[in-house]
């Protein structure tokens, strides 16, 4: 499982890793409004080949892989959930919208009689 504490991109190597990552996607963005004249085609295929660049670049850095282990202790974590049997859900769902409906009606209720109280009562406008 990943650590808990907060780490900081420490090598040079990764900087440069991660400086390149950012360059390629801003490349990218620029090349897809540069490359207008040429069709939409080019723009899209040279906005996609530096975001998967950046991508790759990303994921080879420190970041990257900490990320796709975080990714994995995730999915991992995932796989040890009990799901309810669909009886169970459908029940816990009926209870949920039975709740929601009653308290619904006693908010409707609540403020049909302080305005009625307000109102008709005390400043009688109605």
């Amino acid at each position: 499982m990943a650590s808990p504490e907060v780490e900081t991109v420490s090598s040079g190597a990764d900087k440069a890793k991660l400086a390149a990552a950012v360059v390629l996607a801003a490349l990218g963005f620029t090349a897809f409004f540069m490359l207008e004249a040429q069709g939409a085609m080019v723009q899209w295929a040279a906005l996609l080949v530096c975001l998967v660049a950046g991508a790759v670049v990303f994921f080879v850095s420190e970041s990257g892989r900490q990320l796709i282990g975080y990714g994995q202790d995730s999915w991992r974590e995932t796989q040890k959930v009990v799901w309810p049997a669909r009886r169970e859900a459908i029940q816990m769902t009926a209870y949920v919208f039975a709740f929601v409906f009653v308290i619904a009606l006693f908010l409707w209720l609540s403020d049909s009689l302080i305005s009625w109280v307000l109102y008709d009562l005390i400043l009688g406008w109605r």
